[in-house]
């Protein structure tokens, strides 16, 4: 039998009741305009005291029913958001790998109710020896889906984040790893076959991963010595001249509709074991980028042209790719001469 909580009333759609069950107390609270609420205690005394507060609030109109929140998992929203946010930004295949790794961790297994800022720092420290940016992408992934469950899913959430309780990794914005032609050339000799062409282009052509791996048959002018990246990171198509390494794999890949046809987690694994096997542990993929700006700059281009054939729309954001010592300046130092003004 479900009895009444502390007072009587004359509905009984304006009542707790509370009875036992097993070896708990069940609580039900039933108030017209709210929707039926349970919940158990192993205490009597805990039951009473929860359904009073609930009461209250809902007397004054404050009241927040955490239900959906309770019976919604992390794993539940970072699946939704994959796969209705996700496939709509430029860098679609780097988050869905971000995503799935944190839907496969035991934190995807929290309530969104029970989610607190412990989680998220237990998650930061099991990132550690990661990249700083790379942990602050997969914190922020969290915090955007709990943002966008209380905003467009209607899900009622505490007022709080967790993500926003807990200090970011400092992120350095410069690019820190340039390889030695000879460090490049031992990633390239433990690449597998899989991947060894993809990395060398990545390398040749300066292009991001996203680029080349939609880069499409129908872009690539051989006889022009051509290729055009369409609808890149900033927006715009981007064609770039090949050199002679770049057409001589180009050559090598003439079916289906994209040159290649690599999946990014895939991709990912095999690079890892490539650099691990290469003693560059620390090296990433998007780094090549970096070695071919860096490269290019040394070799004579200037700013404009390096920006240019990279895609970077400011040259503040291009310097974050260039590692340029003052000793590779010494020789162009000797020459500057006095310009007189007209």
């Amino acid at each position: 039998m479900w009895a009444p909580c502390g007072r009587t009333r004359k509905v009984e759609t304006d009542m707790a009741y509370i009875r036992k069950k097993r070896n708990k107390w069940a609580v039900r609270i039933k108030k017209k305009g709210y929707p039926v609420i349970y919940k158990s205690f192993f205490q009597k005394s805990d039951a009473s005291k929860w359904a009073k507060q609930i009461e209250s609030d809902m007397d004054r109109n404050i009241f927040e029913d955490y239900q959906n929140a309770s019976n919604t998992t992390l794993k539940d929203i970072l699946l939704k958001y994959r796969d209705e946010h996700t496939p709509k930004k430029k860098g679609a295949l780097s988050e869905y790998y971000k995503l799935n790794k944190l839907i496969n961790n035991k934190i995807a297994l929290v309530s969104l109710l029970r989610l607190k800022s412990s989680h998220i720092s237990t998650l930061k420290k099991e990132l550690e020896g990661r990249a700083p940016q790379t942990i602050k992408h997969y914190i922020q992934l969290i915090s955007v889906a709990w943002n966008t469950a209380k905003r467009e899913w209607g899900i009622t959430l505490p007022a709080e984040n967790p993500c926003s309780l807990v200090s970011m990794p400092k992120v350095n914005n410069r690019r820190e790893y340039i390889l030695t032609h000879k460090q490049y050339n031992d990633l390239i000799n433990a690449c597998s076959n899989y991947i060894k062409d993809f990395v060398v282009l990545l390398y040749e052509t300066g292009a991001r991963y996203s680029e080349l791996a939609e880069l499409q048959h129908s872009k690539v002018d051989l006889h022009n010595r051509k290729a055009t990246f369409i609808d890149t990171k900033n927006g715009d198509d981007r064609t770039i001249p090949l050199n002679e390494r770049a057409l001589a794999i180009l050559k090598r890949y003439r079916f289906g509709k994209t040159v290649f046809n690599i999946e990014y987690q895939k991709f990912y694994e095999h690079f890892c074991k490539a650099r691990h096997k290469a003693d560059l542990d620390y090296f990433h993929a998007h780094d090549l980028r970096a070695c071919w700006c860096t490269n290019a700059i040394l070799s004579g281009m200037s700013l404009p042209e390096v920006s240019a054939l990279s895609g970077h729309k400011s040259w503040s954001m291009l310097r974050r790719y260039t590692r340029i010592k003052p000793e590779d300046l010494e020789e162009k130092v000797n020459k500057i001469v006095w310009i007189e003004s007209k």
